[in-house]
């Protein structure tokens, strides 16, 4: 078993909560001294605190930033972050 507290702010990470549960997407989006701020990709999003004594059953990997931009992509779509031209 691992506990919260491995890991980082900012990072995204998949995760499984318990042995037998699906592997989710996460990212750590604050750190205090006692809790992470969680955000879970799943659908749809959900945000939580946890204390960082909480446990996980298995830290499967912590996503590269080339990972991530891929995963971005795929996520929201390749067109999402381009603006649409007036035609005026």
């Amino acid at each position: 078993m691992y506990s919260y507290d491995l890991l980082e702010n900012g990072c995204y990470y998949l995760v499984k909560d318990k042995e037998d549960s699906p592997i989710e997407l996460i990212q750590v989006t604050v750190e205090t001294d006692h809790c992470l701020f969680i955000q879970r990709f799943d659908d749809p999003t959900k945000t939580e605190w946890k204390l960082k004594t909480d446990t996980l059953s298995d830290i499967i990997e912590c996503l590269s930033d080339e990972a991530v931009s891929q995963w971005e992509k795929q996520y929201y779509g390749e067109d999402a972050y381009q603006e649409e031209e007036d035609d005026e």
